[in-house]
């Protein structure tokens, strides 16, 4: 076959390609290439965001409860006034508690010891054995003692669970306050004692200035000499 015959048929076939759908990239020209491309990427752009729009859609709006637990927020805002009150109404849990518990544990020393048979003639560690149970139950109204303000802190801190976190954080914030303000105790004498060296009485703000108060007004007093 002769390449004018070639010549001829080169654009019959182009043709009968682009009729079929199957045109070939060397035969289409750029443009037409350059065109398709900028079809495609703007339907592909469309697609986009018909899908961000779909995705984006503004849900129905629900109601939260609020609940106990405090919020990242609330931990890291709660005010000294607040930790203050809390820490007076933890103490007024374990004398609560403490009352009760001691009289309790006198009231038990007396059942216990008071109902033994007590014979003179054998002493109990060189002393009459009334004098022992006497002691002994004493010694159970001292144990209700101790033990009171342990058992009103741990009801205590049941009821504050879901902020004994932030609630031990003040703690040490207020212990470090303490010890850096509190005085020296041992220049203190009959006439001047130590005013609330743990700070234990400190239950607000206007009690907490004023035992800042009464440190300066002992430190004032040991330094000048006593006659």
């Amino acid at each position: 076959m002769s390449s004018a015959t070639l010549l001829r048929l080169r654009p019959l076939k182009a043709s009968i390609n682009l009729r079929l759908g199957c045109v070939s990239t060397r035969s289409v020209p750029l443009e037409f290439r350059f065109s398709q491309v900028r079809a495609k990427s703007s339907k592909a752009k469309k697609q986009a965001a018909v899908s961000n729009t779909a995705v984006k859609k503004p849900e129905p709006t629900t109601l939260r409860l609020k609940t106990g637990a405090p919020t990242e927020v609330e931990k890291e805002m709660l005010p000294w006034s607040e930790y203050l009150d809390i820490r007076k109404s933890k103490r007024r849990w374990e004398t609560a508690f403490t009352i009760p518990l001691t009289f309790a544990g006198f009231c038990t020393g007396v059942m216990i010891f008071g109902n033994l048979e007590t014979d003179p003639t054998k002493p109990i560690f060189n002393m009459d054995p009334m004098i022992v149970y006497g002691f002994a139950t004493l010694g159970c109204a001292g144990l209700g003692y101790l033990i009171g303000p342990l058992v009103g802190s741990a009801c205590w801190r049941l009821t504050h669970r879901r902020t004994m976190k932030l609630i031990e954080a003040r703690d040490r914030e207020f212990h470090k306050h303490i010890v850096r303000n509190r005085v020296d105790p041992t220049s203190q004498s009959a006439t001047n004692p130590v005013p609330d060296f743990y700070g234990e009485k400190i239950g607000s703000l206007h009690s907490y200035r004023q035992w800042l108060r009464d440190q300066a007004k002992y430190k004032r007093k040991a330094a000048l000499p006593e006659d």
